[in-house]
C-alpha cells in the first residue's frame, strides 16, 4: 500500500464506516482523536475498506490487494491491539472491523497494557460518550439492544408459575459454555485511569464460547474453567454488581458484572434518561410492605436508581417504605440481595420480554429498527454496486410506507426471517458460530 497523502481523510472515512454499523459512531472531533490513537493512518485505510461482515483472510487479501502473508501479520497485530476482530473456524481465519460498542472500547480496556496511552484514551472516551447524548442515543436506538439484564436466580420465589429458562440463568450460561475467559471490566478500568473507580472487583468481564476463543487468541482475556467462572459470578454478586449479558438466547458471548457508578451504559441510562438501553429481565421488583422497613439499602444499591424511599408521618411515628419505578427497573434482583428483612421479591412481568434467538436475529432486527438495513445488506464500500444499492435501499427505508410497514409486527417477523436466511447464506461457514 502506498504512502497516505491525507491521513485526516482516512480517519474521517473510518468514522463514517463505523457510523454505518447498527450501533453507530456519531461524528465528533473527540472521536477523531480516539481513532488517531487506536489506528495509524495506514491501518485506518485498511479498516475502513473492510467489508462489514467477517471475511476470510484469503478473500480479504484479494480485496485489499495485499499479499496474504503480509496481511496476516498486519491483521494479527491489529487484533492483538483490539482494533479488528479475529475469529478462527474450521481452520480458516476471519477478520472484521468491530463497532465502537461492543468492540473498540471494550477491547481497549479489557486488560492492563503499556502499549497505549490509557489515561488519555479514558479521558477521550469519557468526553465522547458524555459531551452530548448523540453517542448513547445511537447505541440504544430502537427496541432491540445489545445487552439484557439477567435476574438473580436466588431472588425468584420458589413455586412461581413463571419458568426461568436456561438462557435466562447466568449460572447455566457459564457452566454450559464451550470456552470461558475473563478480562478486566472495561468501564471500571477506564474509570480507574480517571480516578473515579469504585472499590468493587475489577477482573469481572466474562466472555464465552467463540467470543472467548477470539479474546484469548488476541491476548485480551485469559482462559478460565467453569468453576472459576462461577466463582467470578458469585464474587460479583457478593459485591452488589448486576449481571447483564448478550441479548440472545443461543451462543451467548459475554456476561458483564456492572455497578451503577462505573458502567458506562448504566450511567448513560441515568444521564440521558434512556431506560430501554438495557433490555429488562422477565421479572420486576416487588415490595412486601409488611416486611419493608424503609432502610434504603435497596435504593442505595440499585444501579439505575429505580427505587426511592417514601416517608409518611402517622401520629408521632414515621413510616418509610421502598417504591420501585417500573419504567426504570431492570429486573436484575440486586435489591433482593441487599434487603435483610425479606421485603423484596421478584415477580414475573405481565408480558414476557422479547429476546432474539441468535446473533443474526439480533443484528438484523436492530438494523431494521435503526433504518440501517441497507448498510447491513450492502456492506462493501469498495464495490460500486453495493454503494448504489445501499443508497437506493436507504432512501426506501426512510420512506413513510416502509416505516409504516416496519411498525406491523407480523410483517416485520416475516421480513426478519427472510433477512436471516439471506444473511446466513452470505456469511458462509462462519454463520455456524452465530446461529
Amino acid at each position: 500500500m502506498g504512502h497516505i497523502v491525507n491521513p485526516d481523510k482516512e480517519y474521517r472515512l473510518l468514522q463514517r464506516r463505523l457510523d454505518q454499523k447498527v450501533t453507530g459512531a456519531p461524528d465528533s472531533p473527540t472521536f477523531t482523536k480516539i481513532l488517531k490513537l487506536l489506528f495509524t493512518p495506514e491501518e485506518a485505510e485498511v479498516a475502513r475498506r473492510m467489508p462489514g461482515r467477517m471475511t476470510s483472510l484469503n478473500a480479504l487479501s484479494h480485496k485489499l490487494e495485499i499479499p496474504e502473508n503480509e496481511l496476516n501479520d498486519k491483521m494479527t497485530e491489529m487484533a492483538k491491539r483490539g482494533v479488528v476482530l479475529d475469529v478462527e473456524h474450521n481452520g480458516q481465519r476471519y477478520f472484521g472491523l468491530p463497532p465502537v460498542v461492543i468492540g473498540l472500547f471494550e477491547f481497549t480496556f479489557m486488560r492492563a497494557r503499556d502499549d497505549m496511552p490509557m489515561a488519555e484514551l479514558s479521558r477521550l472516551f469519557e468526553e465522547y460518550m458524555y459531551e452530548n447524548d448523540n453517542f448513547f442515543r445511537s447505541v440504544s436506538a430502537g427496541k432491540t439492544q445489545l445487552f439484557r439484564a439477567l435476574v438473580r436466580e436466588e431472588a425468584l420465589v420458589e413455586g412461581d408459575h413463571t419458568e426461568i429458562l436456561d438462557w435466562e440463568r447466568a449460572s447455566k450460561i457459564v457452566t454450559s459454555a464451550s470456552t470461558i475467559a475473563v478480562g478486566l471490566c472495561q468501564c471500571h478500568h477506564s474509570a480507574m485511569h480517571l480516578g473515579t473507580a469504585c472499590d468493587r472487583p475489577q477482573e469481572t468481564c466474562l466472555t464465552l464460547n467463540h467470543g472467548a476463543e477470539s479474546m484469548i487468541r488476541a491476548g485480551i482475556a485469559r482462559p478460565i474453567t467453569s468453576a472459576e467462572g462461577m466463582r467470578v459470578l458469585e464474587q460479583c454478586k457478593e459485591a452488589g454488581l448486576a449481571q447483564t449479558g448478550d441479548n440472545v438466547q443461543r451462543k451467548v458471548t459475554f456476561i458483564c458484572n456492572c455497578c451503577g457508578c462505573c458502567c458506562h451504559l448504566m450511567r448513560g441510562i441515568k444521564t440521558f434518561d434512556l431506560p430501554n438501553a438495557i433490555v429488562t429481565s422477565n421479572w420486576i421488583m416487588q415490595v412486601d410492605l409488611s416486611k419493608c422497613k424503609g432502610c434504603g439499602k435497596c435504593a442505595e444499591i440499585c444501579p439505575v436508581q429505580a427505587i426511592t424511599i417514601l416517608e409518611q408521618t402517622e401520629g408521632e411515628k414515621k413510616r418509610r417504605w421502598a417504591v420501585c419505578e417500573e419504567r426504570l427497573c431492570l429486573g436484575c434482583g440486586v435489591c433482593h440481595s441487599a434487603c435483610k428483612f425479606g421485603g423484596v421479591t421478584m415477580r414475573p412481568r405481565s408480558k414476557r420480554v422479547f429476546t432474539p434467538e441468535t446473533a443474526f436475529d439480533q443484528m438484523i432486527s436492530m438494523a431494521i429498527e435503526r433504518g440501517k438495513l441497507a448498510n447491513l445488506l450492502f456492506d462493501d464500500p469498495e464495490k460500486l454496486s453495493h454503494r448504489a444499492m445501499a443508497r437506493v435501499v436507504g432512501v426506501l427505508e426512510k420512506s413513510s410506507p416502509v416505516q409504516a410497514a416496519r411498525a406491523i409486527e407480523p410483517l416485520k417477523s416475516i421480513f426478519l426471517n427472510m433477512m436471516v436466511i439471506g444473511a446466513k447464506k452470505h456469511s458462509g461457514e462462519i454463520s455456524d458460530l452465530l446461529t
